[in-house]
């Protein structure tokens, strides 16, 4: 295993994460609501009046951002080494985690972590445990 350190950005991760976290504070202080992802997207699936405007935007903003950042530069390529199918499970699976675990990364690492939450901190290690797990597996196990 070989580091690429041409591709270690310390500066654009701690702006980023800066900005993340902003935003989940913000959005706490201003709406009152955590921002989990899974949580948002799920409140769309089983509407309820006066609650679904909120949602459509914090959603379309996800969409959005990237489309506004093509604007200014050039995206990151995407490449991803494996086939649909694996996609497919992984996202079953991921979803499946989010349902279990009751929130996504977004929800319990970023929102819940920051309010020291031992729920959240739970989660987070369980799911990073599992995400070095499943990298090792793959990576070790797997393609040998």
């Amino acid at each position: 295993m070989s580091i690429a350190w041409n591709a270690f950005t310390p500066a654009s991760a701690l702006i980023g994460g800066a900005i993340i976290g902003a935003a989940a504070a913000l959005f706490a202080v201003l709406n009152g609501r955590i921002a989990g992802v899974s949580g948002i997207l799920g409140g769309l699936l089983r509407p309820q009046a006066g609650d679904i405007a909120w949602r459509i935007a914090f959603v379309a903003g996800l969409v959005a951002a990237p489309l506004a950042w093509r604007l200014l530069a050039a995206l990151p390529e995407i490449r991803v080494d494996t086939n649909y199918f694996t996609l497919a499970a992984a996202g079953l699976l991921v979803g499946i985690g989010t349902r279990y675990g009751g929130g996504c990364t977004s929800g319990h690492g970023v929102c819940g972590v920051a309010r020291l939450s031992p729920r959240s901190i739970v989660a987070t290690l369980a799911f990073m445990a599992a995400g070095f797990a499943t990298v090792y597996v793959a990576c070790h196990l797997i393609s040998q």
